[in-house]
């Protein structure tokens, strides 16, 4: 644990781990052109939960300009940034990460992609910046949502289901909960000088709490999962393609992650997390429910809006199961 000095005089304790000694290579690889791509998706998503898109058609160009907005924005002085926080839960936010303790050596802006939902964090945040902040976002974000459909309906039509947008629709909604996320995690030189070969964590392990999320960060390593057999390994990093990360009734696996700080060079990563509106029932669909002995497969859950999830959620900490709450072993929610 590393103490770190809030300049209220607060201390916050952020933990550290040992970094893995190598990288791994096994992450799968989706070429988004390729014409078994959807194939190859429901694969990844059954062993992995979590794959490396490629040739996913995003302009290179929309990432570079809003990494370097982001970085413009994260450079500013504490006191100018602080401006466009605390977040409640979008605004700027340092160190602390949600309300319920944990923290991480980082520091972010959370940003609702439904323009009906804007928290007064957010339009300080649009008023007092750059318009070619705000250009470049809107390009990136609708960048992002046309990759997230046409991901979801591949992962559809992989899964032999005749309604190819069953997923995407979700996400398209004019009152979809998606949200969209940039995450700085600053060099810690002289807080690494004293770990003794070990590493902050800069975004403790977790699961994501929505039903797709769609990362890229820069050329910074960092990024760690969570094997089956509980082994954390880091993933390569690659500017270039975005990794993804899947929620469902247990045939699909959501992996388990986290981010480690560096001591010389800060990581940039941005996350497009893909929702359903606030009041959309989330319960598995009837067509993708095995058939043992001519009986149907049993849900895993029991069925909740995605309101009532949300409201679980944010009361759990990173590590949690926030799933656990709607098991149909684990009593009423």
């Amino acid at each position: 644990m590393v103490a770190v000095s809030q300049s209220n005089n607060e201390i916050l304790l952020i933990k550290t781990c040992k970094p893995a000694s190598s990288f791994f290579n096994g992450v799968p690889i989706i070429d988004l052109s390729h014409p078994e791509s959807k194939t190859h998706i429901v694969k990844a998503c059954e062993e992995f939960g979590f794959f490396k898109l490629v040739n996913h058609g995003v302009p290179f160009d929309f990432i570079a300009t809003l990494e370097r907005e982001a970085l413009s924005f994260f450079s500013k002085p504490q006191s100018e940034k602080n401006r466009a926080g605390p977040p409640d839960p979008f605004g700027y936010g340092s160190k602390r990460i949600g309300l319920n303790g944990d923290v991480g050596w980082v520091e972010y802006l959370l940003l609702n992609t439904n323009p009906d939902v804007i928290s007064p964090n957010s339009l300080f945040f649009f008023r007092h910046n750059p318009h070619i902040f705000s250009c470049a976002l809107e390009k990136y974000i609708a960048a992002m949502k046309k990759m997230c459909y046409e991901v979801l309906e591949l992962m559809a039509e992989g899964l032999g289901i005749e309604e190819r947008d069953v997923f995407s629709k979700l996400v398209r909604d004019e009152k979809s909960d998606s949200c969209f996320r940039m995450n700085h995690y600053p060099p810690c030189p002289e807080e690494a000088e004293a770990l003794g070969g070990r590493n902050l964590i800069g975004f403790g392990e977790h699961t994501d709490p929505q039903i797709i999320s769609m990362l890229r960060s820069n050329n910074t390593s960092g990024l760690q999962i969570c094997l089956r057999d509980g082994t954390w390994v880091s993933v390569p990093s690659d500017h270039t393609s975005f990794f993804i990360n899947v929620m469902t009734n247990g045939r699909f696996r959501s992996v388990k992650h986290r981010v480690l700080a560096e001591a010389s060079k800060s990581r940039v990563s941005m996350i497009y997390f893909g929702g359903p509106p606030l009041s959309e029932k989330i319960a598995p669909l009837a067509s993708l429910m095995r058939k043992e002995e001519e009986e149907e497969e049993e849900s895993l859950y029991k069925e909740f809006t995605w309101c009532e999830y949300k409201k679980a959620a944010y009361k759990t900490r990173l590590g949690d199961n926030r799933l656990s709450l709607f098991e149909k072993s684990a009593g009423q929610y």
